[in-house]
């Protein structure tokens, strides 16, 4: 069930971030699974679930850990369970860092759950 949506933008890039309550992984993925389809266009689709003792977490070619570590830090430090972020990004053009990338999905990721 979706709780809560967030957009950003920097440098043209848009970081949109969606907040569910998941009951199962399966659930997880086929959330996931849809918003890759329903976002065909973005540039990366990032996200971390934390369903039980199941965590899930993926950068999805973005730079080793700029987006997938931030929003499972997100979930951990919020002692959020049964809960998937996801991140879909449409980049703007310019390549952003790894500071300021890390810096724009902990942002989304803390936003959305807000």
């Amino acid at each position: 069930m979706l709780i809560n949506e967030y957009t950003y933008e920097l440098k043209k890039s848009k970081f949109i971030g969606y907040y569910y309550n998941v009951s199962s992984q399966e659930e997880a993925e086929e959330i996931i699974k849809q918003i890759k389809q329903d976002n065909k266009k973005a540039r990366h689709v990032v996200f971390a679930y934390k369903v039980g003792p199941i965590i899930k977490k993926t950068d999805d070619k973005e730079p080793k850990n700029t987006a997938g570590m931030p929003i499972y830090n997100t979930i951990i430090r919020n002692n959020l369970d049964n809960i998937l972020i996801v991140i879909v990004r449409y980049f703007g053009g310019t390549l952003l860092g790894v500071g300021p990338l890390t810096r724009c999905y902990s942002t989304v990721a803390n936003e959305v759950i807000k």
